[in-house]
Protein backbone atom coordinates (compact mmCIF):
# COMPACT_ATOMS: atom_id res chain seq x y z
CA UNK A 1 0.00 0.00 0.00
CA UNK A 2 1.27 3.14 -0.95
CA UNK A 3 2.11 5.73 2.29
CA UNK A 4 1.20 8.82 0.76
CA UNK A 5 -2.38 7.54 -0.48
CA UNK A 6 -5.30 7.16 2.17
CA UNK A 7 -6.57 3.56 2.68
CA UNK A 8 -10.32 4.15 1.57
CA UNK A 9 -11.44 6.79 -0.82
CA UNK A 10 -15.51 7.17 -0.95
CA UNK A 11 -16.37 9.54 -3.56
CA UNK A 12 -20.29 10.67 -3.90
CA UNK A 13 -21.60 7.38 -2.35
CA UNK A 14 -24.53 6.73 -2.27
CA UNK A 15 -27.18 3.66 -1.41
CA UNK A 16 -30.63 3.00 -1.28
CA UNK A 17 -32.20 -0.58 -0.09
CA UNK A 18 -34.45 -2.11 -2.96
CA UNK A 19 -37.79 -0.81 -1.92
CA UNK A 20 -35.83 2.43 -2.21
CA UNK A 21 -35.08 3.51 1.13
CA UNK A 22 -31.92 6.08 1.87
CA UNK A 23 -29.52 4.92 3.61
CA UNK A 24 -25.92 6.75 2.16
CA UNK A 25 -26.18 9.86 -0.03
CA UNK A 26 -23.58 11.62 -1.93
CA UNK A 27 -20.78 10.84 0.99
CA UNK A 28 -17.28 11.57 0.71
CA UNK A 29 -14.66 10.80 2.77
CA UNK A 30 -11.54 8.63 3.44
CA UNK A 31 -9.74 6.30 5.83
CA UNK A 32 -6.56 7.02 6.72
CA UNK A 33 -3.68 4.38 6.39
CA UNK A 34 -3.86 4.11 10.08
CA UNK A 35 -6.39 2.77 13.08
CA UNK A 36 -9.92 4.57 12.57
CA UNK A 37 -12.77 4.03 14.99
CA UNK A 38 -15.83 5.03 12.65
CA UNK A 39 -18.74 6.34 14.47
CA UNK A 40 -22.35 7.56 14.37
CA UNK A 41 -25.67 7.43 15.90
CA UNK A 42 -28.11 4.47 15.53
CA UNK A 43 -29.00 3.86 12.12
CA UNK A 44 -27.07 6.31 10.00
CA UNK A 45 -25.68 3.73 7.62
CA UNK A 46 -22.23 2.48 9.73
CA UNK A 47 -22.79 -1.24 8.76
CA UNK A 48 -23.99 -0.10 5.01
CA UNK A 49 -20.90 1.87 4.62
CA UNK A 50 -19.05 -1.13 5.85
CA UNK A 51 -20.06 -3.67 3.54
CA UNK A 52 -19.81 -1.20 0.72
CA UNK A 53 -16.04 -1.19 1.65
CA UNK A 54 -15.61 -5.06 1.73
CA UNK A 55 -17.53 -5.32 -1.51
CA UNK A 56 -20.74 -7.16 -0.40
CA UNK A 57 -22.66 -4.10 -1.40
CA UNK A 58 -22.57 -2.46 -4.69
CA UNK A 59 -23.51 1.79 -4.46
CA UNK A 60 -26.16 2.98 -6.49
CA UNK A 61 -23.84 5.70 -7.79
CA UNK A 62 -19.90 6.96 -6.86
CA UNK A 63 -17.34 4.90 -6.20
CA UNK A 64 -15.44 2.81 -3.59
CA UNK A 65 -11.88 2.77 -3.58
CA UNK A 66 -9.66 0.03 -1.72
CA UNK A 67 -5.88 0.71 -1.94
CA UNK A 68 -4.79 -2.95 -1.49
CA UNK A 69 -6.72 -6.03 -0.75
CA UNK A 70 -9.45 -5.99 2.28
CA UNK A 71 -10.34 -8.78 5.17
CA UNK A 72 -13.18 -8.78 8.17
CA UNK A 73 -13.83 -9.74 11.63
CA UNK A 74 -17.79 -10.27 11.48
CA UNK A 75 -19.07 -10.11 14.90
CA UNK A 76 -20.96 -13.71 14.05
CA UNK A 77 -17.81 -15.38 13.60
CA UNK A 78 -18.66 -17.58 16.36
CA UNK A 79 -21.54 -18.85 13.99
CA UNK A 80 -19.52 -20.77 11.02
CA UNK A 81 -21.32 -23.89 10.85
CA UNK A 82 -18.39 -26.15 11.09
CA UNK A 83 -15.98 -24.16 11.46
CA UNK A 84 -12.18 -24.94 13.54
CA UNK A 85 -9.12 -23.51 14.96
CA UNK A 86 -7.63 -24.16 11.79
CA UNK A 87 -10.24 -22.14 9.55
CA UNK A 88 -10.22 -18.90 11.77
CA UNK A 89 -6.10 -19.53 11.12
CA UNK A 90 -6.42 -19.59 7.17
CA UNK A 91 -4.56 -22.71 7.13
CA UNK A 92 -6.91 -25.67 6.93
CA UNK A 93 -6.20 -26.36 3.67
CA UNK A 94 -2.32 -26.69 4.58
CA UNK A 95 -3.51 -28.76 7.72
CA UNK A 96 -5.64 -31.27 5.40
CA UNK A 97 -2.87 -31.38 2.56
CA UNK A 98 -0.28 -32.43 5.34
CA UNK A 99 -2.57 -35.08 6.66
CA UNK A 100 -2.97 -36.68 3.86
CA UNK A 101 1.18 -36.56 2.65
CA UNK A 102 1.50 -38.21 6.72
CA UNK A 103 -1.11 -40.80 5.61
CA UNK A 104 1.13 -41.97 2.28
CA UNK A 105 -0.75 -39.49 -0.19
CA UNK A 106 1.88 -39.01 -3.27
CA UNK A 107 -0.96 -36.47 -4.89
CA UNK A 108 1.28 -33.19 -6.24
CA UNK A 109 -2.25 -31.00 -5.45
CA UNK A 110 -1.26 -32.10 -1.57
CA UNK A 111 2.23 -30.92 -2.06
CA UNK A 112 1.65 -27.75 -3.89
CA UNK A 113 -1.12 -27.30 -0.57
CA UNK A 114 1.69 -27.28 1.45
CA UNK A 115 4.18 -25.58 0.12
CA UNK A 116 7.07 -24.02 2.20
CA UNK A 117 4.46 -24.86 5.52
CA UNK A 118 5.77 -27.98 6.63
CA UNK A 119 6.08 -26.13 10.23
CA UNK A 120 2.34 -25.00 9.79
CA UNK A 121 1.37 -26.84 13.33
CA UNK A 122 4.51 -25.42 14.69
CA UNK A 123 4.04 -22.25 13.76
CA UNK A 124 0.47 -21.84 14.79
CA UNK A 125 0.81 -23.36 18.00
CA UNK A 126 3.55 -20.59 18.46
CA UNK A 127 1.17 -18.14 17.20
CA UNK A 128 -1.94 -18.78 19.89
CA UNK A 129 0.56 -19.15 22.91
CA UNK A 130 1.54 -15.54 21.82
CA UNK A 131 -1.54 -14.18 22.76
CA UNK A 132 -2.41 -16.63 25.89
CA UNK A 133 -3.99 -19.58 23.93
CA UNK A 134 -1.84 -22.81 25.08
CA UNK A 135 -2.42 -26.13 23.62
CA UNK A 136 -4.80 -25.43 21.10
CA UNK A 137 -5.42 -27.90 18.59
CA UNK A 138 -6.01 -26.96 14.99
CA UNK A 139 -8.93 -29.41 14.39
CA UNK A 140 -10.56 -28.08 17.46
CA UNK A 141 -14.50 -27.10 16.74
CA UNK A 142 -15.23 -23.74 16.94
CA UNK A 143 -18.23 -25.11 19.00
CA UNK A 144 -15.80 -26.02 22.02
CA UNK A 145 -14.45 -22.41 22.17
CA UNK A 146 -15.14 -19.71 24.34
CA UNK A 147 -16.23 -16.16 22.53
CA UNK A 148 -12.84 -14.95 23.73
CA UNK A 149 -10.97 -17.88 22.38
CA UNK A 150 -12.84 -17.75 19.03
CA UNK A 151 -12.22 -14.00 18.48
CA UNK A 152 -8.23 -14.08 19.51
CA UNK A 153 -7.89 -17.16 17.54
CA UNK A 154 -9.62 -15.19 14.48
CA UNK A 155 -7.41 -12.23 15.07
CA UNK A 156 -4.37 -14.47 14.73
CA UNK A 157 -5.45 -15.56 11.90
CA UNK A 158 -6.15 -11.93 10.37
CA UNK A 159 -2.24 -10.84 11.50
CA UNK A 160 -0.39 -14.13 10.23
CA UNK A 161 -1.48 -13.12 6.15
CA UNK A 162 -2.27 -8.97 6.78
CA UNK A 163 -4.58 -7.43 4.48
CA UNK A 164 -3.87 -3.79 3.56
CA UNK A 165 -6.94 -2.72 5.06
CA UNK A 166 -8.87 -4.66 7.48
CA UNK A 167 -12.17 -4.26 9.34
CA UNK A 168 -13.45 -5.21 12.34
CA UNK A 169 -17.10 -4.88 13.57
CA UNK A 170 -17.27 -5.36 17.39
CA UNK A 171 -14.57 -7.13 18.12
CA UNK A 172 -14.14 -7.26 22.22
CA UNK A 173 -18.69 -8.37 22.26
CA UNK A 174 -18.96 -10.56 25.21
CA UNK A 175 -15.14 -10.47 25.82
CA UNK A 176 -13.83 -10.77 29.91
CA UNK A 177 -11.11 -7.71 30.95
CA UNK A 178 -8.60 -10.17 30.56
CA UNK A 179 -9.44 -10.86 27.21
CA UNK A 180 -10.29 -7.31 26.22
CA UNK A 181 -6.65 -6.33 27.50
CA UNK A 182 -5.73 -8.73 24.69
CA UNK A 183 -7.17 -7.49 22.17
CA UNK A 184 -6.42 -3.95 22.56
CA UNK A 185 -2.77 -4.80 22.38
CA UNK A 186 -3.43 -7.21 19.09
CA UNK A 187 -4.81 -4.07 17.77
CA UNK A 188 -2.42 -1.73 18.99
CA UNK A 189 0.23 -2.83 16.81
CA UNK A 190 -1.91 -4.06 13.66
CA UNK A 191 -0.02 -4.02 10.59
CA UNK A 192 -1.83 -2.24 7.76
CA UNK A 193 -5.44 0.13 7.86
CA UNK A 194 -7.99 -0.49 10.39
CA UNK A 195 -11.48 0.54 10.71
CA UNK A 196 -12.94 -0.36 14.11
CA UNK A 197 -16.61 -0.14 14.54
CA UNK A 198 -17.20 -0.82 18.49
CA UNK A 199 -19.05 0.19 21.16
CA UNK A 200 -16.31 -0.41 23.40
CA UNK A 201 -14.62 3.37 24.50
CA UNK A 202 -11.13 2.00 25.53
CA UNK A 203 -10.52 0.26 22.18
CA UNK A 204 -12.12 3.34 20.39
CA UNK A 205 -9.71 5.53 22.41
CA UNK A 206 -6.69 3.23 20.93
CA UNK A 207 -7.38 4.70 17.56
CA UNK A 208 -5.44 7.10 15.35
CA UNK A 209 -8.63 8.82 14.05
CA UNK A 210 -12.23 9.10 14.94
CA UNK A 211 -14.64 8.97 11.55
CA UNK A 212 -18.04 10.15 12.14
CA UNK A 213 -20.68 8.97 9.59
CA UNK A 214 -23.68 11.77 10.15
CA UNK A 215 -26.31 13.11 7.99
CA UNK A 216 -24.51 11.97 4.54
CA UNK A 217 -21.48 12.98 5.47
CA UNK A 218 -17.90 11.36 6.92
CA UNK A 219 -15.72 13.84 9.12
CA UNK A 220 -12.44 12.41 10.20
CA UNK A 221 -10.95 13.70 13.82
CA UNK A 222 -7.32 13.19 14.81
CA UNK A 223 -7.66 11.45 17.92
CA UNK A 224 -9.42 8.75 19.98
CA UNK A 225 -12.80 8.59 21.09
CA UNK A 226 -13.11 10.54 24.35
CA UNK A 227 -10.68 13.15 22.63
CA UNK A 228 -13.06 13.46 19.96
CA UNK A 229 -16.24 13.70 22.10
CA UNK A 230 -14.28 16.42 23.78
CA UNK A 231 -13.48 18.11 20.74
CA UNK A 232 -17.02 18.45 19.53
CA UNK A 233 -18.43 19.44 23.13
CA UNK A 234 -15.93 22.60 22.99
CA UNK A 235 -16.98 22.99 18.98
CA UNK A 236 -21.14 22.65 20.41
CA UNK A 237 -20.51 25.33 22.77
CA UNK A 238 -18.59 27.56 20.82
CA UNK A 239 -21.84 27.22 17.94
CA UNK A 240 -24.42 27.34 20.37
CA UNK A 241 -22.71 30.20 21.99
CA UNK A 242 -22.31 31.74 18.58
CA UNK A 243 -26.19 31.20 17.96
CA UNK A 244 -27.08 32.87 20.57
CA UNK A 245 -24.98 36.33 19.55
CA UNK A 246 -26.00 36.19 16.07
CA UNK A 247 -29.71 36.17 17.09
CA UNK A 248 -29.15 38.56 19.52
CA UNK A 249 -27.59 40.54 16.76
CA UNK A 250 -31.05 39.45 14.36
CA UNK A 251 -32.98 41.20 17.45
CA UNK A 252 -31.11 44.14 17.47
CA UNK A 253 -31.41 44.83 13.73
CA UNK A 254 -35.55 44.17 13.83
CA UNK A 255 -35.03 47.17 16.63
CA UNK A 256 -33.37 49.35 14.97
CA UNK A 257 -35.35 48.73 11.64
CA UNK A 258 -38.68 49.78 13.86
CA UNK A 259 -36.70 52.79 15.35
CA UNK A 260 -36.22 53.88 11.53
CA UNK A 261 -39.86 53.08 10.46
CA UNK A 262 -41.18 55.22 13.32
CA UNK A 263 -39.17 58.03 12.62
CA UNK A 264 -39.63 58.43 9.04
CA UNK A 265 -43.32 57.72 9.49
CA UNK A 266 -42.91 60.43 11.42
CA UNK A 267 -41.36 62.75 9.16
CA UNK A 268 -43.95 61.82 6.57
CA UNK A 269 -46.63 62.51 8.81
CA UNK A 270 -44.83 65.88 9.48
CA UNK A 271 -44.25 66.50 5.83
CA UNK A 272 -48.01 65.78 4.84
CA UNK A 273 -49.46 68.22 8.00
CA UNK A 274 -47.20 71.33 6.24
CA UNK A 275 -48.62 70.45 2.50
CA UNK A 276 -52.11 70.30 3.68
CA UNK A 277 -51.97 73.60 5.47
CA UNK A 278 -50.39 74.71 2.44
CA UNK A 279 -47.29 76.45 4.53
CA UNK A 280 -45.26 75.87 1.38
CA UNK A 281 -45.60 76.08 -2.30
CA UNK A 282 -47.10 72.96 -4.03
CA UNK A 283 -44.39 72.60 -6.18
CA UNK A 284 -41.82 72.57 -3.41
CA UNK A 285 -44.17 70.28 -1.17
CA UNK A 286 -44.12 68.17 -4.22
CA UNK A 287 -40.69 67.84 -4.60
CA UNK A 288 -39.78 67.56 -1.08
CA UNK A 289 -42.18 64.67 -1.26
CA UNK A 290 -40.32 63.00 -3.93
CA UNK A 291 -37.17 63.54 -2.32
CA UNK A 292 -38.46 62.30 1.21
CA UNK A 293 -39.72 59.34 -0.97
CA UNK A 294 -36.25 58.28 -2.47
CA UNK A 295 -35.17 58.69 1.08
CA UNK A 296 -36.99 56.48 3.31
CA UNK A 297 -36.63 53.98 -0.03
CA UNK A 298 -33.54 53.89 0.43
CA UNK A 299 -33.33 53.61 4.55
CA UNK A 300 -35.24 50.75 4.47
CA UNK A 301 -33.55 48.86 2.26
CA UNK A 302 -30.86 49.53 3.60
CA UNK A 303 -32.16 48.73 6.93
CA UNK A 304 -33.98 45.57 5.36
CA UNK A 305 -30.79 43.93 4.06
CA UNK A 306 -28.84 44.76 7.87
CA UNK A 307 -31.43 42.27 9.01
CA UNK A 308 -31.13 39.86 5.78
CA UNK A 309 -27.94 39.66 6.92
CA UNK A 310 -28.24 38.88 10.37
CA UNK A 311 -31.13 36.04 9.54
CA UNK A 312 -28.11 34.54 7.33
CA UNK A 313 -26.33 34.46 10.27
CA UNK A 314 -28.35 32.83 12.55
CA UNK A 315 -30.06 30.40 9.77
CA UNK A 316 -25.89 29.54 9.84
CA UNK A 317 -25.27 29.38 13.08
CA UNK A 318 -28.11 27.10 13.69
CA UNK A 319 -26.44 24.71 11.08
CA UNK A 320 -23.28 24.25 13.03
CA UNK A 321 -25.78 23.45 16.14
CA UNK A 322 -26.15 19.86 16.88
CA UNK A 323 -30.12 18.57 17.29
CA UNK A 324 -29.94 15.19 18.33
CA UNK A 325 -32.48 13.88 20.05
CA UNK A 326 -31.73 12.30 23.94
CA UNK A 327 -33.98 10.76 26.01
CA UNK A 328 -35.23 12.58 29.35
CA UNK A 329 -36.96 10.76 31.68
CA UNK A 330 -38.18 11.55 35.16
CA UNK A 331 -38.65 7.57 36.72
CA UNK A 332 -41.31 6.76 39.09
CA UNK A 333 -39.46 6.75 42.91
CA UNK A 334 -40.12 3.20 44.54
CA UNK A 335 -38.89 4.62 48.03
CA UNK A 336 -36.89 2.51 49.05
CA UNK A 337 -35.51 2.75 52.65
CA UNK A 338 -31.41 3.11 52.80
CA UNK A 339 -31.23 0.30 54.72
CA UNK A 340 -34.10 -1.96 52.96
CA UNK A 341 -31.94 -5.59 52.34
CA UNK A 342 -32.86 -6.34 48.29
CA UNK A 343 -30.41 -9.01 47.92
CA UNK A 344 -28.28 -10.88 49.14
CA UNK A 345 -25.07 -13.30 47.87
CA UNK A 346 -23.57 -15.95 49.25
CA UNK A 347 -20.82 -17.61 49.20
CA UNK A 348 -19.17 -20.09 51.87
CA UNK A 349 -18.73 -17.74 54.60
CA UNK A 350 -19.09 -14.19 52.80
CA UNK A 351 -22.22 -12.93 52.44
CA UNK A 352 -22.64 -9.54 50.26
CA UNK A 353 -25.99 -7.32 50.46
CA UNK A 354 -27.53 -4.92 48.67
CA UNK A 355 -29.54 -2.43 50.22
CA UNK A 356 -31.77 0.67 49.22
CA UNK A 357 -30.25 2.63 45.75
CA UNK A 358 -26.65 1.32 46.52
CA UNK A 359 -25.35 0.27 42.92
CA UNK A 360 -22.98 -2.98 42.82
CA UNK A 361 -21.02 -4.15 39.97
CA UNK A 362 -20.50 -7.61 40.10
CA UNK A 363 -17.34 -8.68 37.97
CA UNK A 364 -15.45 -12.12 37.11
CA UNK A 365 -14.00 -13.58 33.76
CA UNK A 366 -16.23 -15.19 31.45
CA UNK A 367 -17.59 -18.82 32.31
CA UNK A 368 -17.32 -17.89 36.50
CA UNK A 369 -20.95 -18.48 36.99
CA UNK A 370 -21.98 -14.43 36.94
CA UNK A 371 -25.05 -15.21 34.69
CA UNK A 372 -26.10 -18.23 36.53
CA UNK A 373 -26.17 -16.43 39.61
CA UNK A 374 -28.09 -13.69 38.57
CA UNK A 375 -30.78 -15.98 37.08
CA UNK A 376 -31.35 -17.31 40.77
CA UNK A 377 -33.25 -13.36 40.69
CA UNK A 378 -34.85 -12.97 37.44
CA UNK A 379 -35.89 -16.77 37.00
CA UNK A 380 -36.14 -18.47 39.90
CA UNK A 381 -32.95 -21.00 39.16
CA UNK A 382 -31.92 -23.08 41.61
CA UNK A 383 -28.72 -22.62 42.99
CA UNK A 384 -26.42 -25.26 41.52
CA UNK A 385 -24.07 -25.56 44.59
CA UNK A 386 -21.97 -22.67 44.12
CA UNK A 387 -22.40 -19.23 44.98
CA UNK A 388 -26.19 -18.10 46.25
CA UNK A 389 -27.98 -15.07 44.98
CA UNK A 390 -31.06 -14.42 47.23
CA UNK A 391 -34.10 -11.81 46.21
CA UNK A 392 -34.98 -10.49 49.12
CA UNK A 393 -37.47 -8.34 46.62
CA UNK A 394 -40.63 -9.36 44.55
CA UNK A 395 -40.14 -5.82 42.77
CA UNK A 396 -37.37 -6.83 40.43
CA UNK A 397 -36.87 -5.57 36.91
CA UNK A 398 -34.58 -7.61 34.09
CA UNK A 399 -33.42 -5.57 31.23
CA UNK A 400 -32.33 -8.59 28.67
CA UNK A 401 -29.70 -8.46 26.55
CA UNK A 402 -30.71 -10.58 23.53
CA UNK A 403 -34.54 -8.28 23.34
CA UNK A 404 -36.42 -11.53 22.54
CA UNK A 405 -38.54 -11.35 25.13
CA UNK A 406 -41.12 -9.56 23.30
CA UNK A 407 -44.47 -10.67 21.92
CA UNK A 408 -43.87 -8.95 18.65
CA UNK A 409 -47.52 -8.63 17.48
CA UNK A 410 -48.26 -6.12 20.66
CA UNK A 411 -47.81 -2.70 19.93
CA UNK A 412 -45.47 -0.23 21.52
CA UNK A 413 -47.90 1.68 23.60
CA UNK A 414 -49.43 -1.45 24.96
CA UNK A 415 -46.11 -3.25 25.47
CA UNK A 416 -45.44 -0.79 27.75
CA UNK A 417 -48.56 -0.93 29.59
CA UNK A 418 -48.56 -4.12 30.68
CA UNK A 419 -45.63 -2.94 32.74
CA UNK A 420 -48.19 -0.05 34.14
CA UNK A 421 -51.64 -1.27 33.55
CA UNK A 422 -53.39 1.70 35.81
CA UNK A 423 -51.52 4.41 34.20
CA UNK A 424 -54.25 6.02 31.29
CA UNK A 425 -52.79 5.81 27.67
CA UNK A 426 -52.01 9.39 27.06
CA UNK A 427 -49.72 9.50 30.58
CA UNK A 428 -48.16 6.43 29.03
CA UNK A 429 -47.81 8.13 25.65
CA UNK A 430 -46.27 11.40 27.28
CA UNK A 431 -43.49 9.13 28.88
CA UNK A 432 -42.41 7.40 25.55
CA UNK A 433 -41.90 10.83 24.15
CA UNK A 434 -39.25 11.10 26.58
CA UNK A 435 -37.68 7.70 25.66
CA UNK A 436 -37.97 9.26 21.63
CA UNK A 437 -40.86 7.49 20.67
CA UNK A 438 -43.47 9.56 19.63
CA UNK A 439 -47.08 10.01 17.40
CA UNK A 440 -47.50 6.90 15.13
CA UNK A 441 -44.26 5.43 16.36
CA UNK A 442 -45.80 4.00 19.29
CA UNK A 443 -49.06 2.17 17.19
CA UNK A 444 -46.54 0.24 15.39
CA UNK A 445 -45.75 -3.54 16.02
CA UNK A 446 -42.79 -4.22 18.66
CA UNK A 447 -41.94 -6.81 15.74
CA UNK A 448 -41.32 -3.77 12.90
CA UNK A 449 -38.45 -2.18 15.04
CA UNK A 450 -35.20 -1.83 14.48
CA UNK A 451 -32.56 -2.82 17.19
CA UNK A 452 -32.41 0.35 18.16
CA UNK A 453 -36.35 1.09 18.82
CA UNK A 454 -36.86 -2.10 20.20
CA UNK A 455 -34.01 -1.40 22.80
CA UNK A 456 -35.93 1.66 23.68
CA UNK A 457 -39.13 -0.08 24.26
CA UNK A 458 -37.42 -2.59 26.69
CA UNK A 459 -36.11 0.53 28.69
CA UNK A 460 -39.38 2.50 28.74
CA UNK A 461 -40.56 -1.32 29.85
CA UNK A 462 -38.37 -1.37 32.45
CA UNK A 463 -38.23 1.68 34.14
CA UNK A 464 -41.80 2.78 33.58
CA UNK A 465 -43.10 0.18 35.39
CA UNK A 466 -45.72 0.62 38.00
CA UNK A 467 -45.29 -0.26 41.24
CA UNK A 468 -41.28 1.01 40.17
CA UNK A 469 -38.78 -1.75 40.56
CA UNK A 470 -36.88 -1.66 43.74
CA UNK A 471 -34.11 -3.62 42.03
CA UNK A 472 -32.89 -3.57 38.40
CA UNK A 473 -30.58 -6.35 37.31
CA UNK A 474 -28.88 -5.47 33.86
CA UNK A 475 -26.69 -8.66 32.84
CA UNK A 476 -24.08 -7.40 30.22
CA UNK A 477 -26.04 -4.36 29.39
CA UNK A 478 -23.91 -2.73 26.26
CA UNK A 479 -22.90 -5.72 24.95
CA UNK A 480 -25.22 -5.13 21.74
CA UNK A 481 -25.78 -1.84 21.94
CA UNK A 482 -24.54 1.12 20.12
CA UNK A 483 -22.77 4.02 21.83
CA UNK A 484 -25.87 6.66 21.34
CA UNK A 485 -27.84 3.55 23.21
CA UNK A 486 -25.54 3.22 25.88
CA UNK A 487 -26.07 6.74 26.38
CA UNK A 488 -29.90 6.85 26.60
CA UNK A 489 -29.00 3.90 28.79
CA UNK A 490 -26.57 5.75 31.00
CA UNK A 491 -28.95 9.19 30.98
CA UNK A 492 -32.16 6.98 32.00
CA UNK A 493 -30.36 5.12 34.68
CA UNK A 494 -28.69 8.47 36.07
CA UNK A 495 -32.42 9.64 37.28
CA UNK A 496 -33.48 5.92 39.06
CA UNK A 497 -33.71 5.82 43.18
CA UNK A 498 -33.89 2.00 42.65
CA UNK A 499 -31.20 -0.16 43.89
CA UNK A 500 -29.18 -1.54 40.95
CA UNK A 501 -27.20 -4.83 40.03
CA UNK A 502 -25.05 -4.90 37.01
CA UNK A 503 -22.85 -7.89 35.57
CA UNK A 504 -20.29 -6.33 33.01
CA UNK A 505 -16.93 -5.75 31.27
CA UNK A 506 -17.61 -2.55 30.21
CA UNK A 507 -15.13 -0.68 32.93
CA UNK A 508 -15.93 3.12 30.86
CA UNK A 509 -20.10 2.19 31.00
CA UNK A 510 -19.55 0.94 34.61
CA UNK A 511 -17.16 4.56 35.12
CA UNK A 512 -20.42 6.56 34.31
CA UNK A 513 -22.85 4.68 36.72
CA UNK A 514 -21.17 5.66 39.91
CA UNK A 515 -20.89 2.02 41.16
CA UNK A 516 -21.14 2.17 45.07
CA UNK A 517 -19.42 -1.52 45.48
CA UNK A 518 -17.51 -3.86 43.20
CA UNK A 519 -17.77 -7.44 43.96
CA UNK A 520 -15.80 -10.08 42.24
CA UNK A 521 -16.83 -13.65 41.13
CA UNK A 522 -13.73 -16.38 41.34
CA UNK A 523 -13.02 -19.50 41.66
CA UNK A 524 -12.58 -18.85 45.55
CA UNK A 525 -16.07 -17.40 45.72
CA UNK A 526 -17.25 -13.78 46.09
CA UNK A 527 -14.46 -11.05 46.77
CA UNK A 528 -15.49 -7.81 47.36
CA UNK A 529 -13.08 -5.55 45.74
CA UNK A 530 -11.62 -1.83 45.36
CA UNK A 531 -11.70 -1.49 41.57
CA UNK A 532 -11.94 -3.77 38.64
CA UNK A 533 -9.33 -6.01 38.05
CA UNK A 534 -8.44 -5.90 41.76
CA UNK A 535 -8.84 -9.44 42.47
CA UNK A 536 -7.75 -11.02 38.79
Amino acid sequence: MSSTHPAVVLDGLTFSWPDGTPVLADVSGTFGRGRTGLVGVNGVGKSTLLRLVLGTLVPDSGSVTVDGTVAHLDQFVHRLAGATVADLLGVRAVVAALAAIESGSTDPAHFDAVGEHWDVHERSTADLAGIGLHRLALERPLTTLSGGEIVLTALTGLRRAPADVTVLDEPTNNLDRETRARVHDLVAAWPGALIVVSHDVALLDRMDATAELRAGGLTTFGGGFTTWREHLASAQEAAAQALRTAEQKLRAEKRQRQEVETRLAHRSNVGATAAREKRVPKILANTRKFQSENSMAKVRGTQQDRVDHARDAVATAAGAVREDRTIRVDLPDPRVSPRRRLVALTSGDTMVELRGTERIALLGRNGIGKTRLLRQLVDDAAPDGGPHALALTDRIGHLDQRLDDFDDALTVLDTVRKACPEAPPGRVRGQLARFLLRDAEVTRPVGTLSGGERFRVALARLLLADPAHELLVLDEPTNNLDLDSIEALVSALASSRSGLLVVSHDDAFLARLGIDRWVELTEGGLVEVSEPGAAE
